[in-house]
């Protein structure tokens, strides 16, 4: 029976130290500040419900301890506005009104008149509108490739016709 009582006290002064071990580990780590709020501030949400709208919607936050600041907004797709317009007109039997709107874009406006069918000058088709445009250059959509390579030419013959007198 003394074999056991001692063999039971051993036990308990091998556990102690390891019990009192773990209780000192849960109070270090329960002593963690939480009285901090979480941030609070929050992006909206921008709603665009109806697929026919040219519009794309974005937002954001940030947040400091002291500050915090949300914002959202839409943002107009020009060029998608554009082609609805121009499909519009179309379907209303308005063909060179649809073709104009779409030769507001300089990228249309070239590859119109790389393709030899230059875009409607003030409902002139055809040659008479290259004539038009080649005579009222400041009509030309601006970031026109085709029209930028045409005046870098005109200022280098005008540069060699006056070095020629």
């Amino acid at each position: 029976m003394l074999k056991v009582k001692t063999l039971f006290v051993m036990t308990l002064i091998l556990l102690l130290p390891t019990i009192s071990y773990a209780a000192d580990t849960n109070t270090v780590s329960s002593t963690v500040v939480t009285d901090k709020t979480p941030p609070t501030a929050s992006a909206p949400s921008v709603v665009i419900n109806n697929s026919d709208v040219c519009k794309s919607a974005a937002s954001a936050a940030i947040q400091t301890q002291i500050l915090g600041f949300a914002s959202g907004i839409t943002i107009t797709d020009e060029n998608c506005e554009r082609m609805k317009l121009s499909r519009s007109l179309y379907l209303m039997g308005m063909k060179v009104a649809a073709v104009s709107t779409l030769c507001q874009d300089a990228r249309v406006f070239d590859a119109m008149w790389m393709a030899g069918t230059p875009c409607p000058h003030y409902g002139a088709i055809g040659d008479d509108a290259r004539k038009g445009w080649e005579e009222n250059i400041d009509d030309v959509p601006s970031g026109s490739l085709i029209f930028k390579k045409k005046l870098k030419k005109q200022e280098v013959s005008e540069l060699d016709y006056q070095d020629q007198e």
